[in-house]
């Protein structure tokens, strides 16, 4: 490469120019990448593929910020007062009060100091413990090399779990699935497609286009990097943070409204103090007004409490040490209380009242229905079939069918990492795998069949189908469709029962619809499983296969998946809401003067639920 771009990154608008063009301009070749000595002068050109830290704060600043507080000057008035009354008394003896005052402000700003300090290096370490990486393909060659390394113009290759490490413009995509939630809100991973766009779209609309900080869900993929850094999205959106202002915590609003009110308190009481002496005492000397300043001084700094900022300090500590035992870092002192402050708890679903491991509990087909047991992704449980223990036999064999078939038509991946399971892919997908290995035939189906073809799964379409060759049946290929049941429905025109294709009848489709509309008020996710075999074998060109194949299918059956909630998920709502109804009970006391208060607490029908708990799939 001749590195001819002048400023790489900054191709504007890369989704509305075709791939070619966007490789031309950004100088590079899509099949073989960037030369590692070109990628190296582009490194050192634009920087490094990462955001821009925040400039670091002196020391020396950190500690002036811990005396930041309308309440701290008030105490340091209080000891300026008392080095001028001590000056003006003739420097008798030591300033105690003033010396014990500035000791506790020390203090204070001391153990703020310091836990900043740590919860900072807290964050460093966990950063230096994650440093992702990227594949990249460099001079031919697929290589995995840090993200920070990620220079524009190189080929980035996507997969199922891959962090997307830079912008770039898609010229290859294969059922690509992107969660954009952290850069577009939109809560629902993104089908990705390298068509170009025309004329100007929104940022989530820009489906040839992947972005720094998404995360790849399903399929694969190459892009071509076009913006790295603080030129990616998500650098302009950490620079308009950068320019935000923060807010202070509700607590240190408070104690700036009673530093505030403390100060004007203290002011009007020791000036009030100071006219009334005048007023109603002899005086008749210099000597008498100094003396009845000093009085009117001297209330004032004992009004001050003192010990306040380091009574807040300790209990602000201690709530951080309890914090840190439950594996949480607070940055701030007053960011504890700011948890305490909380009226309304806005909770994800997935992953926080949720395992966030989608699980197959429900297998209903033409035989009768199946449960499976077992909750999450540890492949541990087995089929119980319901009804009549004499028809389990049929019921267990069409169950699994529609289990193979879910794994066949499947892109996801399940291994297991020092005692846990651990998914790449679609969770949806996964579930199909983990209930293969309950049943214990997933490396049967790796043996037999062998993928030759596939259609890939679309919004629109609503089914994904793979071609499988079967070994042990030379020249037979199987063909397996998992997929949205009333879409699947209308392919099929047959299905299994008992292990043989039957006809579908119309009667038998109403009652699969029924049973799905069944499983989905239970609240399980519902998908079908169907197939045929091809009678001519192998297609010519199987990797060109079209929607011709999902026709005639023969229907397997339906699966209910859920996302079972966390064990403790339902104790924490209840201590959130005991919580709150004993704050508002407290708040009720307070107001018996309200005889409708007092009335509807007498009659049992007050409602003191303020905390919502609003989850979004």
């Amino acid at each position: 490469m001749s590195g001819s771009t002048s400023v790489a990154g900054q191709l504007p608008e890369p989704w509305v120019h075709g791939g070619r063009q966007v490789a031309a301009e950004l100088d590079t070749d899509p099949a073989t990448g960037l030369t590692n000595a070109e990628a190296a002068a582009r490194l050192d050109r634009v920087g490094p593929n990462r955001l821009d830290p925040e400039t670091p704060v002196p020391v020396w600043r950190k500690l002036l910020l811990q005396f930041g507080d309308p309440l701290v000057y008030l105490l340091l008035a209080a000891v300026a007062i008392s080095l001028v009354t001590w000056v003006i008394e003739g420097r008798r003896g030591m300033p105690f009060e003033a010396i014990v005052i500035f000791a506790i402000l020390l203090a204070n700003a001391v153990l703020g100091y310091a836990q900043e300090t740590k919860a900072e290096r807290a964050v460093a370490a966990l950063q230096r413990m994650a440093v992702p990486t990227s594949t990249v393909v460099r001079e031919g060659i697929q290589l995995h090399v840090p993200s920070v390394d990620v220079v524009p113009g190189d080929v980035l290759v996507l997969a199922d779990g891959d962090a997307v490490s830079a912008d770039g413009r898609l010229i290859e995509a294969a059922s690509l699935t992107v969660a954009e939630a952290s850069l577009t809100g939109e809560s629902e991973p993104v089908l990705k497609d390298v068509a170009t766009l025309s004329g100007p779209v929104a940022l989530g609309e820009r489906v040839n286009m992947v972005f720094s900080g998404t995360a790849v869900t399903r399929g694969r993929g190459r892009a071509l990097v076009t913006a790295t850094g603080m030129s990616s999205e998500m650098g302009r959106i950490a620079r308009l943070l950068g320019e935000t202002e923060e807010e202070r915590t509700p607590l240190q609003r408070e104690i700036d409204h009673v530093g505030r009110t403390l100060g004007v308190a203290v002011l009007m009481v020791a000036a009030g103090l100071v006219a009334a002496i005048l007023l109603t005492s002899r005086i008749t000397e210099a000597r008498d007004v100094v003396d009845v300043l000093l009085v009117g001084v001297s209330l004032a700094v004992a009004a001050v409490p003192e010990g306040l900022p380091a009574v807040l300090s300790v209990v602000l500590a201690l709530g951080v040490q309890r914090m840190a035992g439950r594996n949480a870092i607070v940055k701030q002192l007053s960011s504890v209380e700011t948890l305490g402050s909380a009226s309304v708890i806005c909770s994800d679903k997935t992953g926080t009242l949720t395992r966030n491991e989608m699980t197959i509990q429900r297998i209903v087909t033409a035989s009768g229905e199946v449960e499976v047991s077992g909750v999450g992704y540890r492949p541990e449980g087995r089929l119980v079939a319901q009804g009549d223990p004499r028809e389990a036999a049929p019921m267990l064999d069409d169950a699994r069918e529609v289990i193979s078939l879910g794994i066949l038509a499947n892109d996801a991946s399940l291994r297991e990492e020092a005692g846990e399971w651990i998914v790449q892919g679609d969770p949806t997908e996964a579930a199909f795998l983990v209930a293969g290995r309950k049943v214990g035939f997933i490396q049967g189906l790796d043996d037999r069949f062998r993928r030759v073809g596939e259609v890939p799964f679309t919004s629109e379409r609503k089914l994904m189908t793979t071609l499988q060759e079967d070994v042990e049946r030379e020249g037979s290929v199987v063909v397996a469709t998992k997929g949205a049941p009333d879409v699947l429905l209308a392919r099929c025109t047959r299905e299994r029962v008992g292990g043989e294709p039957r006809p579908l009848d119309d009667e038998r489709r109403r009652r699969i619809v029924a049973a799905v509309d069944e499983l989905a008020g239970q609240g399980f996710r519902t998908l079908g499983t169907a197939y045929r075999r091809l009678p001519g074998g192998i297609p010519d060109k199987p990797e060109e296969a079209g929607e011709d194949l999902e026709q005639g299918l023969v229907f397997a059956g339906i699966v209910g998946i859920i996302d079972p909630p966390r064990v403790d998920a339902r104790a924490a709502i209840g201590e959130a809401r005991g919580g709150e109804a004993q704050q508002a009970r407290r708040k009720a006391r307070q107001q018996v003067h309200d005889h409708a208060i007092v009335g509807a607490l007498a009659q049992g029908t007050a409602d003191y639920e303020h905390i919502e708990l609003v989850g979004h799939c």
